[in-house]
């Protein structure tokens, strides 16, 4: 028989999917690895950590191939706007700087207030936020600058991965779109954000599409994978993007919404769509399909937060769920805004922070559990509500990731937005829509459309009417007041930062001491 192998880079873990050629999954294998957060801000990753779970896990799928059986292709998703600095013999000069690091939040504001951020945006489609390469190379020259000026070559974590393979210099045309350097509508890397960096097209990766395959595995990986040398590696695209082909959302009006670690509402156009309002961002699947939508930073990780911190850990995710399915849609009047790490979509705030609101002697912890499911769904339904404007209405919601696995969290999904939510069968939407990129790539289909005969449908919910009132007078105070506060992150943000560099300080003054002490 014949086989693929969908491999997800992603920010907590790397996965890989074995699957028959019909899309049938076989067997999978994750690798976790940690976010270092060493300092206020970081988000980094060890890109020896990451290479090492790609070798694991592609070795522990394909040991369910047996020697009649041909693998036709590895092809891959991978995590968005991350960044790497080599230098000229590709040797790392940093970790891989995940989407996830906010260190160059002063930075973007500085963009966001010049003559000319503005029109960046408007060419390049990625909002101006710390998140995105553009912020963090003018951050990595004022606050790095022995690593600015060693700097010969630039990647991203998949561009890592292929160069250590295959000793290729390239970056596809999916995550490109994410850099915040690379015109969308022109197809080149832009000449004024690069002259705002610094940056010399010299440095940066060739674009390639999606479809390009490496080939010549070298043998010392292909043994430790598993694999044979010849197996053909396909680039693919990034994770936002293919997580809409994965769950069959690629037709107009139909949004993938994805709430894991974080989480995005997106939706399929033909050509870039630009939101003058510049809230949405708009990312390539490939030349033909262009995914346009927004990311928030606010997902599983608040509820996990809201378990271990509320709940002292002490209870599992699904008692916790009871405890909020107690309580009446709206918690009785209690709002929570999830912006524990500050935010993207739809206020684009980095210095955002979360809150509860309208507190009173009638609350208690049940119902803390359940705004804070709601505070998540609110905040994804302000982004759809932007989307709306810039691509007109949502006719059908595709939902994946690991909030559906909760019935009540998705249930909370469809009352808010008032419409029934599919949940697909394949709970493997990135690494699935990776293999259907290896098989338009191979000549094996004719266009990814062909998706949709793999992907089912293995529940719809149906918005409950008993609960549209509740939540369409409680959802407008929610917006009303994640406005009225913007004005506040900014300064409560640097208020917490002068006590973390505070206690950073205290911690290495201790550290010295201790060093002292047993010398």
């Amino acid at each position: 028989m014949q086989y693929l192998i969908g491999v997800d880079l992603g920010t907590t873990a790397t996965k890989a999917v074995l699957f028959e050629k019909n899309g049938k999954i076989v067997a999978s294998s994750s690798q976790a690895y940690p976010l270092y957060r060493d300092a206020s801000g970081m988000a980094e990753e060890s890109l020896e950590e990451i290479f090492e779970a790609v070798l694991v896990t592609i070795r522990e799928v394909s040991i369910n191939l047996e020697d009649e059986d041909e693998l036709l292709a590895v092809s891959f998703s991978t995590q968005m706007h991350s960044l790497i600095a080599f230098d000229e013999n590709w040797q790392p000069l940093t970790r891989l700087i995940t989407w996830a690091d906010t260190r160059a939040v002063k930075y973007t504001e500085q963009i966001k207030a010049s003559k000319n951020g503005f029109d960046i945006y408007r060419r390049t489609e990625t909002p101006l936020h710390p998140m995105a390469p553009l912020s963090k190379f003018i951050w990595l020259e004022a606050e790095h600058p022995d690593i600015y000026q060693k700097a010969a070559h630039y990647l991203e974590l998949k561009g890592y991965i292929f160069q250590r393979l295959f000793g290729t210099n390239k970056m596809d045309l999916s995550t490109a779109t994410g850099t915040g350097i690379f015109n969308i509508f022109e197809l080149h890397w832009d000449k004024e954000a690069l002259e705002l960096t610094g940056i010399k097209e010299s440095q940066l990766p060739k674009v390639v599409e999606p479809y390009e395959m490496e080939e010549n595995l070298p043998h010392e990986y292909a043994k430790k994978m598993g694999i044979q040398s010849s197996t053909k590696f396909i680039w693919g695209a990034a994770d936002g993007p293919l997580s809409n082909l994965g769950v069959n959302a690629i037709k107009p009006g139909v949004a993938a919404i994805t709430i894991g670690t974080s989480g995005a509402i997106r939706v399929v156009t033909d050509k870039p769509k630009t939101d003058e309002k510049g809230r949405t961002f708009t990312y390539a699947l490939d030349k033909e399909h262009w995914v346009v939508g927004g990311p928030v930073n606010s997902g599983g990780d608040v509820f996990r937060w809201a378990r271990d911190q509320i709940f002292d850990g002490k209870i599992s995710f699904d008692e916790v769920t009871e405890l909020a399915a107690n309580i009446s849609p709206g918690a009785d009047g209690l709002l929570f805004h999830p912006y524990l790490g500050g935010e993207r979509a739809p206020i684009w705030d980095a210095n955002a922070r979360g809150s509860f609101f309208g507190l009173n002697y009638g609350h208690n912890r049940s119902h803390m559990a359940r705004s804070v499911l709601e505070g998540v769904i609110f905040n994804i339904y302000m982004v759809a509500l932007s989307l709306v404007e810039v691509v007109g209405d949502l006719n059908m919601i595709q939902a994946t990731g690991g909030f559906t696995s909760s019935e009540l969290w998705t249930q909370i999904l469809a009352d808010i937005f008032e419409q029934p939510i599919n949940v697909p069968e394949s709970r493997e939407a990135g690494c699935l829509a990776a293999i259907i990129m290896a098989e338009k790539a191979l000549g094996l289909i004719e266009d990814i459309s062909e998706i949709e005969t793999m992907v089912g449908t293995n529940e719809t919910y149906q918005p409950n009417p008993k609960n549209f009132e509740i939540y369409r007078e409680i959802s407008p105070i929610f917006i009303r007041l994640s406005r009225s506060l913007l004005a506040e992150y900014e300064n409560i943000a640097n208020f917490q930062r002068k006590f973390e560099e505070e206690n950073a300080n205290c911690k290495m003054k201790l550290a010295t001491l201790s060093q002292a002490k047993n010398i």
